[in-house]
């Protein structure tokens, strides 16, 4: 049986070295190349509602990270689902991202068939914050709490309406649940975003809504609009005085949001973790926590495949909720 010289195994054995020493040291190098020219960030809801708030934040500490304009974009409609699309089908380089919520892991259980995969199509980044949202009534509405609510939804069904950002969408979503387990009827009205649902609740154009609590506080604050009850298993430390749904009459429940942001698949994997690093860091800076507790947001930062395995049982009970909301596929 033949064998290598020794000289030449031990040539082959530093060539091996020398070959994974050019491949780590390369990775840093990759990395610091990125970015080299402006970001977009796609917000896939109207301006001036909690995910755009949201992206105007993120980007501006990313962009003076990264040293290069990062620019949020606005493509409002289908529940989310066309600035989603506009992602999957960009190129794959991280100069494009989705920052969405917790709809993207409803999307599929709702729509009789998407123009992307909400799993193979994307990859999961990092989920920048977890949310609370709150059932407001509109102050021409006379009730002031849940179980008012609940009341004269009972001796009115059918009657009361709601403003809804989009079927599937988390704050319908979380409203259908509601109706559910309070076994009432209350009528939705659509609007393209939270934003103008808080108009037309301030107006009366509509009675009541699930809106997220980082835009609606302020309005709460100054009474125009009524906050009924936190969605969340806790109360909301920005308003300790208003009780949770569950406290509310409606028990065992809770139901939460969350906002992350992702790339289109087969986006280099140094991309997406310099990314991830850069969004945790903007996302512990002094400037950024302060204005996310001013807007009862946690900021989380997780790892790409955290949130990928949170995003995998999202996507898990999001279709059972659906299944138990009753609600018929969607064209």
């Amino acid at each position: 049986m033949s064998t290598f010289p020794e000289n030449a195994l031990y040539q082959m054995r530093a060539w091996v070295l020398a070959l994974a020493a050019l491949c780590l040291a390369g990775a840093p190098a990759l990395a610091q190349d990125f970015p080299t020219r402006p970001v977009r960030i796609i917000v896939p809801f109207a301006a001036g509602g909690a995910v755009d708030d949201l992206a105007r934040i993120v980007g501006g500490r990313l962009a003076a990270s990264w040293r290069q304009p990062v620019v949020v974009e606005n493509h409002a409609g289908a529940g989310g689902n066309l600035g989603a699309d506009l992602v999957a089908k960009s190129p794959p380089d991280g100069y494009t991202l989705l920052q969405t919520t917790n709809g993207q892991a409803i999307s599929p259980s709702l729509y009789r068939a998407l123009p992307f995969d909400a799993v193979r199509d994307f990859i999961p980044v990092t989920q920048l914050v977890a949310s609370t949202l709150v059932l407001v009534a509109s102050p021409h509405l006379p009730v002031t709490s849940t179980r008012e609510l609940i009341a004269l939804a009972r001796s009115r069904p059918g009657k009361l309406n709601y403003g809804s950002s989009g079927v599937g969408n988390p704050l319908h979503l979380t409203m259908e649940m509601i109706k559910g387990a309070a076994g009432i009827e209350i009528e939705p009205v659509p609007y393209r975003g939270d934003a103008q649902i808080n108009t037309a609740l301030m107006a009366g154009e509509v009675e009541v809504a699930v809106v997220p609590l980082a835009t609606s506080l302020p309005l709460i604050t100054a009474g125009r609009l009524r906050a009924l009850g936190v969605t969340s298993a806790q109360r909301a430390a920005a308003l300790p005085e208003v009780p949770t749904i569950a406290e509310s009459g409606i028990t065992g429940f809770a139901s939460t949001s969350w906002q992350g942001l992702f790339v289109p698949a087969r986006t280099p994997r140094y991309i997406v973790d310099g990314i991830q690093t850069q969004t945790r860091q903007a996302l512990q800076t002094a400037d950024v926590r302060e204005r996310l507790e001013a807007l009862s947001y946690a900021p989380i930062g997780s790892t790409p495949a955290e949130f990928a395995a949170y995003f995998k049982a999202e996507l898990a009970r999001f279709a059972e909720v659906v299944r138990q909301a009753r609600i018929p596929p969607q064209d």
